[in-house]
């Protein structure tokens, strides 16, 4: 599935994507996220696992292993459209909503809004058709979870 993935990055008419492949390109797109301010700590690696194991009813070292699978397709994807081409294809446009979601869940892990994670969050939402005020929601309803 990794080589696939990669594949389907590097093609430019990518062909149907799983859900599976879908969410290891979230799970890249939450690693990206979280390395964007050059701190990518235990913590987010925590926060990305836990979001993972939500969306998808997955244990604990099953949503790490995702994790790490999106860790290393981060690591050889050269930009971001890459990701979020992979996820709109995939993902309802009412569903993407929850991509912006969980991305603000872990760029707020550290409680600090680095300009470089809003940035790249602003950037994906555009990308998967999501405004402003969505995102904004979005972010809002991150927040009031944590409290």
């Amino acid at each position: 599935m990794f080589k696939a993935l990669l594949n389907l990055l590097a093609d430019p008419r990518p062909a149907p994507l799983t859900s599976d492949d879908a969410e290891l390109a979230l799970a890249a797109l939450l690693v990206r996220l979280a390395r964007a301010d050059d701190q990518y700590d235990e913590g987010e690696k925590m926060r990305i696992d836990r979001v993972l194991a939500m969306r998808r009813g997955l244990g604990p070292e099953a949503a790490q292993a995702l994790r790490e699978r999106g860790e290393a397709v981060e690591a050889e994807a050269p930009d971001t459209v890459r990701f979020t081409r992979a996820l709109k294809d995939k993902i309802a446009h009412e569903d993407r909503a929850g991509v912006i979601e969980a991305m603000w869940d872990v760029a707020l892990s550290d409680d600090a809004r680095a300009p470089e994670e809003e940035a790249l969050i602003r950037l994906t939402a555009s990308l998967l058709g999501i405004n402003d005020r969505d995102s904004a929601l979005a972010r809002q309803r991150v927040e009031a979870r944590r409290g």
